[in-house]
C-alpha cells in the first residue's frame, strides 16, 4: 500500500470550494474559547462541503494565525458570518427555513446514532464553548438537542472532536441528497 502524493488527491481551490454544491448544513459556534478548535472546526467543515459557519460572541474571527494554524486554509474556502449574539444566527436560520438542533447533553436529545435527517431540510447545529456548552437560552430556542453517546468516565469531548463526530454523521446522511 502507497500513501498518496498530495498532488493525487484531486483537492479543490479555495475558488472551486466557493462554487461547488455544498450539503444542506450550516454550523453555528456559540462562544468558543480557543482559536485552534475554531480552526479545526473550519478544517473540518471543509472537508464535508458544511455551507456555512456562523461565529458568535467570543468565538475568534479569521484572519487570524492561530485558527490558521489549525484550518490550514480552509478559513478561506467556508464561508462564515459573524454575529456577535448567538440569537441572531438562530433567527436569520430561521427565516431561512432551517431545522436547528444543539449538540448538547439534554432532557429527550436524540442520540446521534439514531438521528435522521429528513430528504429536503436544511439543518443547523450549534456547537457551545468548551466549559459551558451551548447556552441555556439557545438551547431553549431550538428545535431540538443531538448527543453523541458515550460509554466512558467522561462524558464531554473537545469541541473539536464533537464536531468531527458530528460533521461525519451528518454528511453521511445528507450528502446524497444535495
Amino acid at each position: 500500500m502507497r500513501k498518496l502524493k498530495i498532488t493525487e488527491l484531486n483537492r479543490l481551490s479555495a475558488e472551486e470550494f466557493k462554487n461547488a454544491e455544498k450539503i444542506p448544513l450550516t454550523v453555528v459556534l456559540d462562544d468558543i474559547r480557543s482559536l485552534h478548535n475554531v480552526g479545526s472546526v473550519f478544517r473540518t467543515a471543509d472537508a464535508f462541503r458544511v455551507a456555512r459557519i456562523y461565529l458568535c460572541g467570543i468565538t475568534a474571527r479569521p484572519p487570524h494565525p492561530e485558527i490558521h494554524k489549525t484550518a490550514l486554509g480552509a478559513e478561506f474556502a467556508v464561508d462564515w458570518i459573524y454575529k456577535k449574539e448567538t440569537w441572531e444566527a438562530i433567527s436569520e436560520l430561521r427565516a431561512e427555513n432551517y431545522t436547528i438542533f444543539a449538540v448538547e447533553q439534554a432532557e429527550g436529545s436524540i442520540l446521534l446514532d439514531r438521528f435522521e435527517a429528513e430528504a429536503g431540510r436544511r439543518y443547523a447545529v450549534i456547537l457551545g464553548n468548551e466549559v459551558k456548552g451551548v447556552k441555556q437560552e439557545i438551547v431553549d430556542t431550538c428545535d431540538g438537542c443531538i448527543e453523541i453517546p458515550q460509554y466512558g468516565t467522561k462524558h464531554s469531548l473537545n469541541v473539536s472532536v464533537t464536531a468531527g463526530i458530528v460533521l461525519w454523521d451528518l454528511f453521511k446522511q445528507l450528502y446524497d441528497r444535495c
